[in-house]
């Protein structure tokens, strides 16, 4: 599969710096192919895995972004930070991230654990509630991977 150059290259992030943001944001919006062949876009959060590069969402184990995922695979994932204002500017500036890639059901308990604990942790440091949700919650989430193909950032200014 070949994608897109950045028409804008000028504004291209770094492999490490859309790495860094896909790390410390939060949350971003993924997309799939949904009902009609409609684009579906959902917020979600998620946990990057540096390790891996994969990253990792948790949700219900039915619904149209399941329904659609079962149809095709093929998803986009963008995340941007919160952005910042130069000295004496009004144009915000923000750092976006666009993931393609290919995303699956995870199977392993071990991994589904670690996933639901790792985006936990990005919300809070409280360990007893964290186990607590585990022992409660757990059973009823689907964890899902999502296997970059292509990663590109871009800086942009909204004047």
């Amino acid at each position: 599969m070949s994608f897109r150059k950045m028409r804008r290259y000028k504004q291209e992030l770094s492999a490490s710096e859309c790495a860094l943001i896909l790390k410390n944001e939060p949350r971003g919006v993924l997309s799939v192919i949904g009902d009609e062949g409609y684009p579906y876009g959902v917020p979600m959060d998620h946990w990057y895995d540096e390790e891996s590069g994969h990253i990792y969402f948790h949700g219900a184990k039915a619904g149209h972004k399941i329904d659609a995922i079962k149809r095709c695979d093929k998803a986009s994932y963008c995340v941007y930070d919160s952005g910042y204002r130069n000295e004496g500017e009004w144009a915000l500036n923000i750092k976006s991230v666009v993931v393609f890639g290919r995303i699956k059901p995870v199977e392993d308990e071990d991994l589904k654990v670690k996933i639901c604990t790792e985006l936990c942790r990005k919300f809070t440091d409280d360990e007893e509630y964290i186990r607590h949700e585990l022992l409660h919650s757990g059973g009823a989430v689907m964890c899902l991977e999502l296997v970059p193909e292509h990663i590109s950032g871009k800086l942009v200014n909204e004047s």
